[in-house]
């Protein structure tokens, strides 16, 4: 045991994509793992349970698939994921793990005894796949369907279920096990529910893009083995016109803004609209009068 400094290392991120049929949640997947992969295609893997899906977006680029058939337990994901790491993949779609958690509920029903004492013989198997995708030494992005979830509320001495919002087919807590959680709405818009990056949270819907992918590779570059001095500058990358703007719409801070007005005074006279106004919309963010404009850029 030994006490020791804390220091930001390079990272592979573990993302949740979780969204209704139709939200778009396999091709968002492969947009970001456009920008985590720097654009080779060659490097990213499909891992389908979504009878033939991730075939459907073949014109993107070479992506690599594995497809799954039922029965989808743990061990076929792991066993998937490993063949994965072994052909050196770089970024690895789960599409999706709801499956999973499907076949555990069903192997659980059918077992008999104890529903409650059951549990344990399930849990093993849902670490067995959590910790391999936690474990895994690639850039993991797993899809999960959402449901309408409901609560008992009493009114008048009796218990009425009551809509309260979306949730995940997966076990309670689940988003609890990922670096960086998108919710993803049926107009193909995103939020994030939870983010150990700080890019995302609190930011205004937006639409995912290779762009999106880019700035998570930035973040989990930012370690260690990438510094060679400690200051800001030292990681600062250098980006064209068109990342750099797409970089203020990112921004969720003015201090975060202003480092990156500092760090590229080339594009200060063609970019200032842009800084000015994202600045506008940072300091009026929390108006409820306000509406977003995402979706609409200057670049094509």
């Amino acid at each position: 045991m030994q006490l020791r400094q804390s220091e930001r290392k390079q990272a592979k991120i573990k993302i949740g994509l979780q969204g209704c049929a139709g939200s778009g949640k396999t091709y968002s997947s492969l947009l970001l793992a456009t920008g985590l992969s720097n654009g080779n295609f060659t490097k990213v893997a499909i891992i389908d349970t979504e009878n033939g899906s991730a075939d459907l977006y073949a014109h993107l680029g070479d992506y690599n698939v594995i497809s799954l058939k039922p029965p989808f337990t743990p061990q076929q994901y792991v066993d998937a994921i490993n063949i994965c790491e072994k052909a050196g993949m770089e970024v690895i779609i789960l599409d999706s793990i709801s499956h999973c958690w499907d076949y555990l509920l069903d192997y659980h029903s059918s077992l008999a005894g104890n529903s409650f004492t059951n549990w344990a013989k399930i849990k093993p198997l849902e670490k067995l796949f959590m910790d391999k995708i936690l474990q895994c030494n690639a850039h993991i992005i797993a899809t999960m369907r959402t449901k309408q979830d409901y609560v008992l509320n009493q009114k008048d001495g009796k218990f009425i279920p009551e809509k309260v919002g979306l949730k995940s087919v997966q076990r309670d807590g689940l988003d609890y096990e990922f670096t960086l959680v998108f919710d993803v709405d049926i107009k193909h818009f995103v939020v994030s529910s939870k983010d150990r990056t700080g890019l995302f949270m609190g930011k205004p819907e937006f639409i995912i893009s290779e762009n999106t992918g880019k700035v998570i590779l930035n973040w989990c570059n930012q370690g260690k083995t990438n510094q060679i001095q400690n200051t800001i500058q030292s990681t600062v990358i250098i980006l064209s016109e068109k990342e750099v703007y797409e970089h203020i719409q990112m921004c969720n801070s003015i201090a975060e803004l202003l480092d990156l007005y500092k760090s590229y005074p080339q594009f200060h006279n063609s970019l200032k609209p842009d800084f000015e106004a994202r600045k506008t919309n940072l300091m009026n963010i929390n108006n409820p009068n306000n509406f977003n404009k995402n979706g609409h850029t200057k670049f094509q």
